[in-house]
């Protein structure tokens, strides 16, 4: 297997492209050999020249010293033991490899030219055989990170164009960045794609992706997907990895494991539909698999904030939410795509123009709303500054027309506090929040959404606990994510939302989201709702069937101080939840 590491030298540099030799420690006019566990690895410059350089590394596998070390992934029938793809095609091997011969490059380490190893370079990589069976998945890893990509599947026979593609790709990656960062993400990346190692998966792992990917793997939108590919699956050794590279990152475990998603990622690269037992999966038709990890994953700074994110989430590692996923019915539309669009369609239809995305988290829904030209001031609202940051990278707000962003504000502040700067708006979205919410602290949110804000109308939507029994893998009487506070039936769900609209002079109406079964209804249920026309509640109606409506099960109702006031008398129990609601 071989890959190539090409450097151009930038107009104006006083430095020729064969100092890429010194960046990796091996003489561009040599021919260099290493020991490898399964084989051995060359180092040879098929280019050297002053203005652009490329060093190889080779690795020739042993197929016989592979099958005596046999790891838990090497296929069990003898011959294949021998006659396989594993010293041909890029996978983990290459990246051990990689870490071995270009150690001390990996660390950012050159005594002779410091100043260069700190400079960001023009550098190609290419890999002309790398087991993935998706290109997009390639692009979604490797392009938050500052590379170009270029993944072209490799045809099974190029004189048979009618079988089709292989399950291997011809991978270039171009782009500017540091040497040591570039071997890092390709050493991690490698062995993601690759989703099946061939030795033995410890602890001294988790030490080892800690301390190549901790300067960028923090911030990666897929991280959680890649510890656990990167570790064989191993939950405990995922929960490590994750709650080490918040220590780094300064931020708390679940954070990084739950709050940033990653489906516009997978909704931008066709055939792919998220993540389930932590790797992208496809119905047997190449179409999105429904998934419970589609519902929203919050952002808890405390116990009392309210935060959500409108994207897939990814699960923590301890919880069933992450591998719940109802049998044998693979969805055209992902749960969470079906979410939006619901959103948008009942805000088309109460003819909102100026519209607040409370619980904005990450920007799924702020991207959607971006994108129609009906919706003319979008406001996002969150908790979490840094689901906040996320939205700005992620909506590419520096790069956004200066039309488009004028429409944007985002805005941190907890949804239990008034904020008079949110009244006076034509709808509000409470996109998968609630259900993050403690009971008590309901009320809170209702007066500073329906009392204090109090647009003319407000989509709320929230998972039906009822549909729970559709995934196979969440154990009965457990929440579909860690941080749900409780999840209604549609019956709890009608007698809250009745309640609310009665007590705040709105009418609502009900609708399914996504699949809907005869008995247990829908998987995510929705209220629209909208002021009275007489200044006075209504009642409701639906447009699926409930069972008759039962008491709520939730804590008694605090009173709140009606009078004009930034605040309830609900007083707040956390530094978060005391910021005030600022622009971001």
């Amino acid at each position: 297997m071989l890959l190539t590491i090409t450097a151009t030298r930038p107009a104006g540099a006083d430095w020729p492209a064969t100092d890429l030799g010194y960046l990796l420690h091996k003489n561009p006019e040599r021919v260099q050999a290493f020991d490898v566990t399964y084989g051995k690895a060359h180092v040879f410059y098929p280019a050297a020249g002053p203005q652009e350089c490329t060093a190889a590394l080779l690795l020739e596998v042993d197929p016989v010293a592979l099958v005596r070390g046999k790891g838990r992934n090497t296929p069990d029938f003898a011959l294949s033991q021998y006659v396989n793809d594993r010293p041909y095609a890029a996978s983990s091997l290459l990246a051990s490899a990689l870490g071995h011969v270009f150690r001390t490059a990996l660390r950012g380490r050159c005594d002779q030219r410091p100043e260069l190893a700190a400079t960001p370079l023009p550098l190609r990589i290419e890999i002309p055989a790398l087991i993935c069976r998706e290109p997009e998945l390639a692009a979604v890893l490797f392009e938050p990170l500052g590379w170009t990509v270029a993944a072209e599947p490799v045809a099974l026979d190029p004189a048979f164009p009618a079988w089709g593609s292989s399950r291997y790709l011809s991978l270039t990656l171009t782009g500017t960045l540091r040497l040591a960062d570039a071997l890092s993400h390709v050493f991690v990346l490698l062995a993601t794609l690759d989703g099946a190692k061939h030795y033995w998966v410890g602890n001294d792992e988790v030490d080892k992706l800690v301390r190549v990917g901790g300067g960028w793997l923090g911030t990666h939108p897929l991280r959680g997907m890649i510890a656990r590919r990167y570790l064989a699956r191993r939950q405990p050794l995922v929960r490590e990895a994750l709650a080490r590279l918040a220590e780094v990152d300064d931020v708390e475990p679940e954070a990084l494991d739950n709050a940033v998603g990653f489906e516009e990622e997978a909704e931008a690269a066709p055939g792919l539909s998220g993540e389930a037992n932590g790797e992208y999966v496809t119905s047997a038709t190449g179409e999105p698999a429904l998934s419970a990890t589609d519902e929203a994953a919050p952002f808890p700074n405390s116990e009392t904030s309210v935060s959500a994110t409108n994207e897939a989430a990814l699960p923590s590692g301890d919880e069933p939410s992450g591998d719940a996923t109802p049998s044998a019915h693979d969805r055209k539309q992902s749960l969470a795509a079906a979410r939006r669009a619901a959103v948008v369609a009942s805000l088309h239809e109460v003819e909102a123009a100026r519209v607040l995305d409370l619980g904005c988290g990450e920007g799924a829904l702020l991207r959607d709303l971006l994108k129609d030209r009906a919706f003319t001031e979008v406001v996002g609202v969150d908790v979490s500054a840094r689901a906040l940051q996320m939205a700005v990278r992620k909506l590419r707000l520096d790069r956004m027309p200066e039309r488009l962003r004028d429409r944007l504000t985002l805005r941190q502040g907890a949804l239990t506090y008034t904020d008079a700067g949110l009244a006076g708006y034509d709808a509000a979205v409470l996109m998968e929040v609630i259900e993050h919410v403690d009971p008590h602290q309901l009320s809170a949110l209702e007066h500073a959404v329906f009392r204090a804000a109090h647009p003319r109308a407000v989509v709320v939507t929230t998972p039906n606990v009822e549909f729970n029994v559709r995934y196979d893998t969440l154990e009965a009487g457990r929440f579909r994510h860690s941080d749900h506070r409780f999840e209604w039936t549609r019956a709890q769900f009608q007698a809250w939302a009745g309640r609310v609209a009665a007590v705040h002079g709105y009418d609502v109406r009900f609708k399914p989201v996504g699949e809907v079964d005869p008995e247990l209804g829908p998987s995510t249920q929705l209220a629209l709702f909208t002021v009275a026309k007489n200044g006075t509640g209504t009642g409701s109606n639906t447009e699926f069937n409930a069972e008759p409506i039962t008491k709520l099960n939730t804590e008694p109702t605090t009173k709140l101080n009606t009078e004009p006031t930034t605040k309830p008398k609900t007083e707040p129990t956390t530094e978060t939840e005391k910021e005030a609601a600022t622009d971001v």
